[in-house]
């Protein structure tokens, strides 16, 4: 018979347990039809030649259209001194009217020598207003006219709870905004116009196919210090109309963007109010392109900024960093969108953070069970005694972004000292505990290409050349499954996606090398060849 597609001659890995390896792929309809099918034609036929291919790549954790932002900022990424990054500021604030804002991204204080100041970027922005981007996300750097704008230097500005105004030893404030006082600066920029974030969401879905990304979670929209504007999903529908939008995505509202919903009595969970967004929409509404996902809540910090939240003191700063808002605010918003029917992502990085997510999740199952609930830690990133036990007992997915390990593995290492550096990122111990761990990048924070996070999550070779928790490495297949099948799974959607199996969406990638049998030095520099969603190329030649 006749098929929309047929790829002979691959080398198929198929995450697929009943089915591990494979030659040829038949596709109709936008699904996988079958698998070394003898007598199938296709309307379209491909000779792959003997390239690996494997199920398209997932991203369970990113920023999808900060990213596509960016692209058009001043990259400050991979700078060494804080005069070149004044240098930088000054060659576009030339090109730029006067009224207009110098935007940045990326920079690391601790590669630079600190975080810039206030009056070295005005002199660098010849008075034009400067807001510069941490490359944690956690952290950004405005200079004086902006904080004129905000009344910081009048002592007008209500500073958020949870946020912090930095200022040097005489009181007076040197332009570093910490965490939840980015909302200071978000009342100058957002909301972003939706033509801007349709292009940049286009410019995100050029680079992402490119990387064999075929679907991405965004987490974090619609209000907050991190989301792009009050309208964002429209933003997104709008570019998925227009062809822009190539990936699939599934988006994370963060809970500022939930209010109460007041219903029938009898659908009131417990007798709390409903929590939610308009209409009642919630986790799993939309479609396979296009679908309303977890809703995201921060409860700490960074642990490069050493704003995250810590059982103990930091190794090289003071303080054990601090929450993102008042513990018993942050717990009623958990539990009664646990009541409401939505799936969880609690942003949690230090071991504090992740004892109030264990602790929240637990008495929200305990009033309202939810059977596989998938409730999600976002970066779960330093695990002490017992928590992990916690996670598997109660059913809680970590979302680590193994890439971490490499970009910013050493300065992780010094925060928390290297006695403690063993409980970074704890891939193998969570699998160990019966957990998924899916793949996942915080792009732009650390580099997106899958491939990369699978390089690291092998080996844990810092960009010093150190091993951080050598126990913790896992084989190229593992890493593979948790960038395929597991960020499908933890998007309720292993049924859809994930592996090369009869029935499920077409989406694949032809790799220039089998990742799984190559030196895993070479795993983040494979070629990708091509990328398919629904049997269509996004990317790539028709044939390797």
């Amino acid at each position: 018979m006749d098929v929309d597609l047929v790829v002979r001659n691959a080398s198929i890995l198929t995450v697929d347990e009943q089915r591990p390896r494979a030659h040829t792929l038949a596709v109709h309809h936008g699904r996988v039809f079958a698998l070394d099918e003898p007598g199938l034609r296709g309307c379209e036929e491909i000779d792959a030649e003997g390239a690996t291919l494997v199920p398209g790549f997932g991203d369970a954790h990113n920023h999808m259209a900060g990213f596509g932002q960016n692209l058009l900022s001043v990259d400050l990424r991979g700078l060494h001194t804080l005069d070149e990054l004044y240098s930088k500021v000054a060659e576009r604030a030339l090109t730029l009217p006067p009224e207009a804002f110098v935007l940045g991204a990326g920079y690391d204080d601790t590669a630079i020598g600190g975080h810039p100041h206030r009056a070295a970027l005005d002199r660098a922005s010849g008075g034009r207003p400067v807001v510069l981007t941490h490359r944690s996300e956690h952290v950004t750097t405005v200079n004086s006219p902006v904080l004129d704008l905000l009344g910081v230097l009048s002592g007008t500005a209500a500073v958020p709870p949870g946020g912090v105004v930095v200022r040097d030893e005489h009181g007076d404030p040197t332009g570093t905004l910490e965490e939840q006082a980015q909302n200071l600066v978000n009342t100058l920029l957002v909301p972003f116009p939706a033509e801007e974030l349709v292009d940049a969401l286009g410019r995100a879905s050029a680079v992402y196919a490119s990387e064999g990304l075929t679907h991405v979670t965004e987490c974090g929209i619609g209000g907050g210090w991190i989301g792009r504007s009050p309208t964002e999903l429209a933003a997104y529908q709008a570019a998925r109309g227009s062809g822009a939008l190539t990936v699939r995505v599934q988006l994370m509202p963060v809970v500022d963007a939930l209010h109460p919903l007041h219903g029938h009595a009898s659908d009131q969970p417990d007798g709390r109010s409903g929590f939610g967004l308009d209409l009642g929409v919630r986790t799993g509404f939309g479609d396979d392109r296009l679908r309303i996902g977890p809703v995201k809540i921060f409860l700490d910090g960074s642990l490069v900024a050493r704003t995250a939240a810590m059982r103990e003191p930091f190794h090289d700063h003071h303080g054990c960093g601090y929450l993102q808002a008042d513990p018993e605010l942050m717990r009623g918003h958990i539990l009664d969108a646990h009541a409401s029917g939505w799936r969880v992502a609690a942003h949690a990085i230090g071991d504090r953070a992740i004892d109030l997510a264990l602790d929240v999740f637990a008495e929200a199952q305990r009033q309202c069970p939810r059977p596989d609930v998938r409730h999600r830690i976002e970066h779960a990133a330093v695990t002490g005694p017992g928590q992990i036990e916690r996670m598997a007992a109660l059913g809680i997915t970590p979302v680590p972004q193994p890439r971490f390990l490499y970009e910013i593995g050493d300065t992780m290492a010094a925060a928390i000292g290297h006695d403690r550096a063993d409980e970074l990122y704890r891939h193998a111990s969570f699998l160990r505990a019966g957990l998924r761990v899916p793949g996942s990048s915080d792009r732009p924070v650390a580099a997106g290409a899958p491939l990369l996070g699978m390089q690291s999550m092998v080996q844990r070779l810092t960009s010093g050349g150190a091993v951080l928790g050598p126990d913790e490495r896992v084989d190229a297949g593992t890493a593979l499954r948790a960038y395929t099948l597991d960020t499908a799974w933890i998007a309720g959607e292993e049924n859809l996606r994930g592996s090369l199996t009869p029935g499920k969406l077409a989406d694949f990638v032809l790799l220039g090398d089998d990742i799984t049998t190559i030196d895993p030095d070479r795993i983040g520099t494979t070629e990708v060849l091509a990328t398919y969603i629904a049997g269509s190329r996004i990317f790539g030649t028709t044939n390797p």
